[in-house]
């Protein structure tokens, strides 16, 4: 475990010969850790129309994208190579379908050795591009442009929450 501020500016990710390495968390101690991140996906006025009706052709679209964010977040490790497996307790998603495209704000929770930001961050990915999967019978232009962090806590390095713009 890092010492000092010197140690945890290093590359924890990688060995004494800068090869990748998963860290070994087995000495930490578990605690509740949560982290929300967010994705945003631009679509027009027309679109936006069909997903407040629900009249996507392809269904459900806003289900359909909240069910991908807990999957994505459950599956992280299989997708980022270098992430521990966590036992998520819970992934918490809300929507807003707004004027100018949909935001997606994922939550995931774990008691466990190591954060839960990428969980988040993959989870809300998965709900951006989703929902263009669903969309882009409709509207092949729609952009994923923001996927983000907003906040994390647990752990030792503790509280973080980005700032408001």
């Amino acid at each position: 475990m890092p010492s000092d501020r010197s140690d945890r500016n290093r590359l924890t990710h990688l060995d004494a010969r800068g090869a990748a390495r998963m860290v070994d968390v087995s000495a930490k101690d578990r605690t509740v850790r949560e982290a929300t991140a967010e994705s945003f996906v631009r679509c027009g006025a027309g679109t936006l129309r069909l997903l407040r009706q629900g009249k996507v052709p392809k269904g459900d679209a806003i289900a359909v994208a909240r069910l991908a964010a807990i999957q994505g977040a459950k599956r992280t490790p299989d997708l980022i190579p270098l992430c521990h497996p966590v036992a998520l307790t819970g992934v918490d998603v809300a929507e807003e379908i707004g004027a100018r495209g949909v935001r997606f704000v994922v939550t995931a929770c774990a008691a466990d050795r190591t954060g839960v930001e990428m969980e988040a961050l993959t989870g809300a990915a998965a709900a951006a591009l989703a929902l263009y999967d669903m969309v882009k019978s409709v509207e092949r232009g729609a952009t994923i442009e923001r996927i983000r962090l907003l906040a994390k806590s647990g752990g030792r390095s503790g509280a973080w929450r980005r700032p408001r713009a």
